[in-house]
């Protein structure tokens, strides 16, 4: 999923279900210049929604104890 985010930001963001998100990267990433904010937005998105993902679960754990 990085090598994704990285080479196709806007495929990353449709697959993660994040479509209006995915629409802005495509045009994003359509000018060059704009391929680089776009990769960096999609891998930060990316590291956020696995981040919110252990937090999910660590709290599940705290809770069931």
């Amino acid at each position: 999923m990085t090598l994704l985010a990285i080479l196709l930001p806007w495929l990353s963001f449709l697959l993660r279900g994040r479509i209006l998100r995915g629409i802005l990267c495509l045009l994003l990433q359509i000018t060059l210049i704009g391929w680089l904010p776009a990769a960096l937005w999609a891998l930060s998105s990316l590291n956020e929604s696995r981040a919110n993902r252990r937090n999910r679960k660590l709290i599940r754990a705290m809770k069931a104890r």
